[in-house]
């Protein structure tokens, strides 16, 4: 099962974790939230297999200054 773990605030964001994520060795699905049409403008939920969700709070947490 897919869980969010992040929502940015755009596409531009949402494709950079994912990339910080992916090298990591993580696998990673990106979700538009809300309405289509605010295209790479509008949120994305960024989701990782429920078995991951803890290491890539780590990750994220660190690449965000958290």
């Amino acid at each position: 099962m897919w869980t969010v773990v992040y929502i940015a605030p755009n596409r531009v964001t949402a494709e950079m974790l994912k990339n910080v994520l992916s090298v990591e060795g993580l696998l990673v699905m990106l979700r538009p939230v809300g309405v289509p049409h605010l295209g790479d403008s509008g949120s994305v939920e960024i989701l990782v297999p429920e078995s991951e969700v803890e290491e890539a709070h780590e990750i994220l947490s660190g690449a965000l200054g958290g």
